[in-house]
């Protein structure tokens, strides 16, 4: 792996490029040049033995004509044969070549071997010599021997007077001719191969300096694939690798600068998405969900939507989902059964959906967002408000029933009994006076709710307030033989509050106790500070009929009865509970009940404790 990884570099491919080029450059150079060599040695060569044999056939051609060999009475014809093989010996000696004169027949008269002189006299039958005799002029080829020589063969034609008397036979070895062309390949082949060396080792430095940028830019790409911007591409040179070097380090600044903005988008988006009070899951264009919030989550009491699809989350059919994802804003309602440990049993808590598709350009929608709004407090509240209307025309319809029946009652005659009239009258009054404190506390109410209450902090003595309530209810207390205590811890003096509003807390606490404890029972009211010393607490503690378990979380609404029947007999509004919760978190405490059913009930509430002038 590691070698061929190694081959496929850019540097190496470059000196192969290199060397291919020098390469295939000098073959073709080569190709020509020996060839050009060769063919001029060739030439050369021929043309050398045709003058030689030229020369030759004007010298010979005397000798050779038949005049001459008849008129020359002084000379034998072995003296002219002696002549011509002296001349052809010493003047026409070719190096390795041989040279024969021939007669008209073709017998050899001179040859210019010392070895072949037995041949003077044969008949040489070659091709060449009888077309030469013939008196063709061009009579050559290249021959090979049976010792694997390579030689030239030429014949020539001798005439005199415009007659062929004979012919000159040319045979010469090409021997130092391919000797001298098979040198030049040599040196050719091993300047080629000097060539390929120095190309190698200047293709080597030339390609490092084209891939030292390269590989400068890699390592920059993998740092920035990794993660980190601090390196930068070596700018070498203002050429197109410097360029590209600059512009690799200018997008590395700014896709730097780009991520760290991305980044920050995406630290703000996933810190709206984890503190909204909303849930938010988002889908794909399959229905899977990919994105969701903590609030999703808490809202669907889920660990992980991962890999769910819409549909299923929603316990809806694919059709209905498809329907609402086809447009924008398309809500519906939810309702869960809650299974929170703080949630009551069976209670049931209902959810908005709101469907919004995402589209993408040339793709239409590719996802889908649901929004998860929360709203059982919202139904609860509007539950509670139309409950409050019905409660308040409950209430002032019984009584107004009453003064209306009793009116009629008078009017219709029931004025002239005396006793029947006063009894009538008292009738009307106990139900106008409870008109009075309903709408009163209504009033009260009201004015805690829109604080326009405000409130008035003074020093108060803590024991003299217990005191002083305990006062208040004593005639009612010995009514019904309840003993009343006051405890007020060590080191509890004084506090700033509301004087009015906390004695009208503990009006109601306390008429309460009266109200739901039997003769005989006992009432304790206690103060004392936290463990932190930093607020008041107040308990009131009786040891009444208490209130059954299925009504403690409702027992601070407005108009709830344990009993009503009794509650109104007793003459309660149903509001008094209420009206003590908002005087205290007016003060910025809290208030508790704590009961159990036939053992008694205790209320408590804290009150800061605050320093002169000392504000919530």
């Amino acid at each position: 792996m590691k070698i061929k990884s190694f081959f496929r570099t850019i540097q190496v491919k470059l000196v192969i490029i290199y060397l291919l080029l020098i390469l295939v450059a000098m073959q073709l150079i080569g190709v020509y040049f020996i060839s050009t060599v060769k063919n001029n040695l060739i030439t050369n060569f021929t043309n050398n033995l045709k003058e030689q044999a030229d020369i030759l056939s004007k010298f010979a051609a005397p000798s050779l004509s038949p005049s001459a060999a008849t008129s020359s009475e002084d000379h034998s014809e072995a003296s002219t044969t002696e002549d011509l093989n002296l001349v052809v010996r010493n003047l026409f000696s070719i190096s390795g070549a041989e040279v024969q004169v021939l007669d008209v027949n073709g017998k050899v008269v001179a040859t210019s071997l010392q070895v072949h002189q037995s041949y003077i006299g044969q008949k040489n039958k070659s091709l060449a010599v009888s077309r030469a005799l013939q008196n063709i002029p061009d009579n050559e080829e290249e021959i090979i021997d049976e010792d694997r020589v390579r030689k030239k063969m030429i014949a020539l034609p001798v005439t005199y007077n415009d007659k062929v008397v004979g012919a000159v036979y040319v045979v010469a070895s090409m021997s130092d001719l391919y000797d001298t062309v098979s040198r030049v390949n040599q040196i050719f082949f091993s300047g080629t191969l000097i060539a390929l060396g120095l190309t190698g080792v200047l293709g080597i430095l030339l390609s490092h300096t084209i891939t030292s940028p390269i590989q400068g830019l890699t390592k920059q790409a993998e740092s920035i694939a990794d993660g980190r911007f601090d390196l930068k591409a070596p700018v070498l040179g203002d050429d197109e690798i410097g360029r590209l070097s600059m512009a690799f380090n200018d997008m590395t600044i700014r896709l730097k600068e780009a991520l760290s903005a991305n980044e920050e988008e995406n630290e703000k988006l996933v810190s709206v998405l984890s503190n909204m009070s909303d849930g938010v899951v988002a889908a794909d264009e399959h229905g899977v969900i990919i994105v969701w919030n903590r609030r999703a989550l808490e809202l669907l009491e889920a660990d992980t939507f991962e890999g769910v699809q819409l549909a299923q989350l929603f316990d809806m059919e694919e059709q209905q989902l498809m329907e609402l994802q086809q447009g924008r804003g398309q809500t519906m309602l939810l309702t869960r059964e809650n299974h929170a440990q703080e949630a009551a049993e069976g209670e049931l808590s209902m959810l908005k959906l709101t469907f919004t598709p995402i589209h993408r350009r040339d793709k239409g929608i590719t996802g889908t967002i649901a929004v998860l709004q929360d709203v059982t407090d919202q139904e609860n509240m509007e539950q509670s408000r139309r409950q409050f209307v019905a409660n308040v025309s409950h209430e002032l319809r019984t009584p107004l029933t009453t003064i209306k029946s009793y009116a009629e009652a008078l009017h219709d005659g029931a004025l002239e009994d005396h006793e029947l009239s006063e009894r009538f009258v008292g009738v009307i009054s106990n139900e106008t006076e409870r008109m009075i404190r309903l709408v009163t506390d209504l009033l009260h109410l009201s004015r805690l709710d829109s604080n326009q209450a405000p409130l008035r902090r003074r020093e108060t003595n803590i024991h003299d307030m217990l005191d002083e309530v305990a006062d208040r209810f004593s005639f009612q207390l010995r009514q019904k033989s309840i003993l009343a205590s006051v405890h007020v811890g060590k080191g509890l003096n004084r506090a700033w509050l509301d004087r009015d509003q906390i004695d009208q807390v503990l009006d109601n606490l306390i008429s309460n106790a009266i109200k739901y404890t039997l003769d005989g029972g006992r009432i304790e009211l206690i103060a004392k500070k936290t463990a932190d010393d930093s607020m008041l607490e107040i308990s009131v503690k009786d040891t009444g009929i208490g209130i059954p378990k299925k009504d403690l979380s409702r027992i601070f609404d407005r108009f709830y009865r344990v009993d009503k029947a009794r509650s109104r007999i007793m003459g309660g509004t149903g509001l008094g509970l209420s009206i003590a919760r908002e005087i205290v978190k007016a003060h910025g405490g809290t208030i508790a009940l704590y009961s159990e059913l036939n053992e008694g009930t205790m209320v408590t509430f804290t009150l800061p404790l605050l320093q002169e002038g000392g504000e919530i």
